[in-house]
């Protein structure tokens, strides 16, 4: 008797699901495809639109669905059923063959029915404004997100190591750059995938303030209550750093070029991509960093 009260308890449980998938609501609800879903900006794409029970598929190498860049036969599952795409190349639209591989994924994604597609872009990067006229004639709703350097940059990346270990050396000068963060970019992603209005918009996304990365780091030191200091290297020698803690030489390239050509005062003005897609202000680095160092990722690793 208890097995079958528990078949029928369960069976009820299955038949609110199936009516609940069955609803009119939930027939019209379009299923987003974001790439990159487990990276600093995906993950924070995937758990807005998951709050709001929207679909959600996340495409990674390590998916449920597995999509990969450079297995062209992994773009089509993925995309089956899918109505909208977050578009986040790895590891950057600079590297070589980055806008024509985006530009084949768009007209794949348009063949399959995909109808918006929002692109992260790169700020003051050529290489990533061919993508971004790759994606822009695929045929797509289309919404440019351009940015450059994370705050979370120094949380979640390749910065983290330097401030514990309380010195920062980058082959960059004094040259301003409009920190913006993973947040607000999130937030505009999600805007442009689910709503009508940023069709054709291209969205210059930054902080509300320029800083060198030495501010940062002043930043980042004030609010962790520590010593950290920040040192500007000869590209040279960082390039022969980071391959020695075995960096792949791709990344060694890619980051020479970011930290070198693109950190040239290109970037030193503010956008107002925020303001224009959220109607708000950008969140301020002073406050991310304050945020950031009460979770204790910056305590130094003697006292962790």
């Amino acid at each position: 008797m208890r097995n079958r009260m528990l078949f029928l308890f369960r069976r009820t449980e299955i038949v609110e699901v199936l009516a609940k998938l069955r609803s009119p609501g939930r027939t019209h609800m379009a299923m987003t495809l974001v790439l990159g879903g487990s990276g600093k900006t995906g993950r924070r794409v995937v758990q807005r639109l998951t709050a709001r029970d929207l679909p959600v598929r996340i495409g990674s190498r390590n998916g449920g669905l597995p999509f990969d860049w450079t297995d062209r036969a992994s773009w089509a599952p993925a995309l089956q059923g899918v109505t909208s795409a977050y578009v986040a190349y790895y590891p950057d639209l600079a590297v070589p063959g980055a806008a024509e591989t985006v530009g084949d994924f768009a007209a794949v994604a348009v063949r399959s029915g995909v109808r918006r597609l929002v692109l992260l872009s790169g700020r003051g990067e050529q290489e990533a404004q061919t993508a971004e006229k790759a994606v822009q004639a695929s045929g797509a709703d289309w919404t440019i997100v351009r940015a450059s350097w994370f705050n979370q940059n120094f949380s979640e990346n390749y910065l983290l190591e330097p401030v514990l270990e309380g010195h920062v050396l980058l082959p960059v000068g004094d040259i301003s750059e409009p920190f913006v963060d993973a947040d607000d970019i999130a937030d505009v992603a999600v805007a442009a995938l689910t709503e009508e209005r940023h069709a054709g918009q291209t969205y210059e996304v930054t902080g509300p303030a320029l800083l060198t990365f030495a501010d940062a780091v002043g930043a980042i030191a004030s609010a962790a209550g520590r010593d950290i200091t920040f040192t500007s290297i000869p590209a040279a020698d960082y390039a022969a750093a980071v391959s020695a803690e075995g960096v792949p030489a791709e990344i060694v390239e890619l980051l020479g070029y970011l930290f070198t050509t693109v950190m040239d005062g290109r970037n030193a003005h503010l956008g107002d991509g925020v303001q224009r897609a959220l109607g708000r202000a950008p969140r301020d680095f002073a406050d991310y960093a304050r945020d950031t160092a009460a979770t204790g990722i910056w305590r130094q690793k003697d006292r962790m």
